[in-house]
């Protein structure tokens, strides 16, 4: 009998699905291409890819496009840099795994997507480092080896790129097997990094397991492309995102497009079932998670592993900066050792005994009268002491009140403006603060077509009202000086939801009113007739706020994405709804239109 390789075995499920031709490594400027040059190079103590970028502290061996052959013969390649006496005193591997190119050609690239290089200082890294990933120069230093892996289809690598998936796990298991084996390799490796290096890690995880993988540290991840990224709320999300990631990948043969397929598989399905990362399947793997506020594509995905892998060595850590400088911050570097130190090298330092399960920032705000809280020790996520706080909407007076008003009334905004928007406002009289996931509820029609795109935001304002930015990097400029992009500004959690899939909520038998997670399936729709009033429930990405006495919400409903594009070359000038006419919010009377937010109680 035939047997199919996992790539076969794909097309013969999907036989609809859309590979998009790629360029060559050569040929893709964006793909950061340094050529292909297998062979060993010693780097010398002290050595320097250009003049201000970091040196390297110890020699180093750097071994350059090395082939490692997967399960179905494909060949993939890797830049392997590990300590120049590795042979001798061996080390454990670390692999940031990702289709973005391997080695960069330094410095960061990140200026290309973040105002003032996300914060970090030209010297703070050597040039070698992988997109996204820890930094080979700091790592050899430290007594472990970095392994750049050109996923399957990018670079050199044979194949077609493949969004996560069984192929992906498979991938990675195989280079996991490999490395173990090496000479240098004290046979235990650990897998790190940002963004698709952190997808790449909770997809293996949740599908397979390898006895030489001792730790991971996924730092900002999604684990469902369909409802956190690709059509969030079941609406198309992120599109000109995901056409620039598709942009930058290079490589010999093709690559799977989201945005395409879900032009042709608009509602979830078998297909997207196929790319969910089954959180809840992570067995006793040492996790080290890493989750922000300042992401429009891992907060809510850092935040659900945490709290569905069944691992017993679980560890959150809420920044409240952005990834790519958090990564690179030299405490944290520090404190990633001595995570891997324990579990690659078997070092009985106290990490599991010191480090609180979870530690929890909450963001203040540039201009707010209270500082932001920095990773402050917590026993659990979401808190077990927070309490539940409803504010019904008054759309006569734009205020969140904490009776049902008596009186009906309504407000309307424009669905396809990417400027107007519905805004009701709550203030404080004490010091606040919240933590978790909020939920609104909104009696909402259009008269002027069967569907709307609805998307809320909870902004905080300052006692005079003003909405308020949380810039999550030092820069050397005010923040109204700065560009306006997700990477550098917060502005608030936010909840999409095309009201047509409203029907596809997933109940229980028992319903609490105060449950602030409502999860719609996005597998089927129905069409809402022109004029008629419907109740829509939509959760917020999960928030971390703080407030001082006078201090407060904005409660925004818009038919648009309400936070800055993700990054500086992203700015849109027509929202991408698909909204025709006026939305009507109905409020008071029997119409229960509410807020629902976690508050944790003062102590």
């Amino acid at each position: 009998m035939a047997s199919f390789t996992t790539a076969e075995k794909l097309l013969s499920q999907f036989p609809d699905l859309v590979y998009t031709k790629l360029p060559s490594a050569e040929e893709n400027p964006l793909f950061l291409f340094k050529g292909f040059k297998p062979g060993l190079t010693i780097l010398p103590k002290g050595h320097v890819l250009s003049e201000g970028c970091r040196a390297f502290g110890v020699p180093t061996a750097f071994d350059r496009d090395v082939a490692i052959q997967m399960r179905d013969s494909i060949k993939i390649y890797a830049d392997i840099f590990r300590p120049a006496d590795s042979n001798l005193v061996k080390v454990p591997a670390i692999i940031p795994w990702s289709p973005y190119g391997k080695t960069s050609p330094g410095p960061q690239q990140y200026n290309k997507m973040a105002p003032f290089n996300a914060g970090l200082p030209r010297d703070r890294t050597s040039g070698y480092e992988k997109f996204e990933a820890p930094d080979p120069a700091e790592w050899c230093e430290r007594g472990y080896a970095i392994v750049n892996v050109d996923a399957r289809g990018a670079g050199m690598s044979e194949g077609n790129i493949s969004f996560w998936g069984q192929q992906e796990a498979e991938d990675i298991y195989d280079t996991i097997d490999w490395l173990s084996k090496q000479p240098w390799c004290n046979g235990s490796v650990a897998m790190a990094g940002n963004s698709w290096l952190s997808i790449a890690q909770i997809n293996f995880a949740s599908r397979l397991s390898h006895p030489a993988l001792k730790a991971l540290a996924p730092w900002e991840s999604l684990n469902d492309p369909y409802r956190d990224s690709t059509a969030r709320g079941g609406m198309p999300h992120n599109r000109a995102f995901q056409q620039l990631v598709m942009m930058g990948f290079a490589g010999p043969n093709y690559a799977e497009n989201l945005g395409e397929m879900l032009e042709k598989r608009p509602l979830y399905d078998s297909y997207w079932e196929s790319k969910l990362i089954k959180t809840e399947r992570i067995g006793e793997i040492p996790l080290y998670l890493l989750a922000s506020y300042s992401s429009g594509l891992h907060t809510k995905g850092s935040f659900h592993t945490f709290r569905t892998a069944k691992s017993s060595k679980k560890w959150l850590r809420v920044h409240p900066y952005q990834e790519w400088y958090d990564l690179y911050r030299p405490e944290i570097t520090d404190e990633l050792q001595r995570y891997f130190d324990r579990y690659c090298k078997g070092i009985e330092n106290g990490w599991e005994h010191d480090t609180p399960p979870v530690r929890l920032s909450l963001l203040g705000f540039d201009g707010s009268a209270v500082e932001t809280v920095i990773e402050r020790p917590e026993q659990e996520y979401p808190l077990a002491r927070q309490k539940p706080q409803l504010h019904y909407l008054d759309a006569s007076i734009g205020k969140l009140v904490p009776e049902l008003p008596a009186r009906e009334s309504t407000v309307s905004h424009l669905g396809h403006d990417l400027h107007d928007s519905s805004d009701f406002s709550l203030y404080f009289g004490e010091r606040t603060e919240i933590a978790g996931y909020a939920k609104v509820r909104l009696w909402m029609s259009c008269a002027e077509k069967d569907d709307m795109d609805v998307v809320v935001q909870i902004r905080k304002i300052s006692r005079t009202g003003e909405l308020l930015t949380q810039l999550n990097y030092p820069i050397p400029v005010p923040h109204f000086e700065a560009p306006n992009c997700n990477i550098l500004k917060a502005l608030g959690p936010q909840g999409f939801l095309r009201a047509s899939h409203a029907i596809s909520r997933e109940t229980s038998e028992s319903v609490d009113p105060l449950e602030t997670e409502i999860f719609y399936k996005h597998d089927r729709a129905e069409p809402i007739a022109p004029g008629t009033i419907v109740p829509l429930d939509i959760s917020l990405w999960p928030m971390g706020m703080v407030f001082a006495p006078g201090e407060g919400i904005m409660l925004r409903v818009a038919g648009h994405d309400m936070n800055h594009p993700e990054a500086v070359m992203l700015a849109l000038t027509e929202p991408v709804d698909a909204n025709i006419g006026t939305h009507v919010i109905y409020t008071g009377g029997k119409y229960d239109s509410h807020l629902i937010i976690p508050v944790i109680p003062n102590i």
